[in-house]
């Protein structure tokens, strides 16, 4: 499985805050909005901040799952159960 988070911010701003928070993912930037309009995490170009969803693909690049993101402090958890019920631990 393969966890990617996708912000606003410039990579180097990426980089420091991953670093700070001790991600153990990668952090992607997206300073054209480009996956956030795709992705519908932006309704225009202009956007200053995405709005907070996941988005869960499968090996073939089909979306399995999604989440509009509500309370951040249990999501992970919850997204964790939710790929071990249709993927396995």
């Amino acid at each position: 499985m393969k966890i990617i988070g996708v912000s606003f911010d410039t990579p180097t701003e990426n980089e420091d805050w991953a670093i700070r928070e001790s991600f153990l993912f990668d952090l992607w930037s997206d300073l054209d909005r480009d996956l956030a309009l795709y992705y519908g995490a932006a309704t225009s170009p202009n956007q200053n901040s995405a709005d907070r969803l996941t988005k869960v693909l499968d090996a073939d690049g089909n979306l399995v799952l999604e989440y509009d993101v509500s309370v951040v402090g249990t999501h992970p958890a919850q997204v964790l159960h939710d790929c071990e019920f249709l993927f396995g631990p």
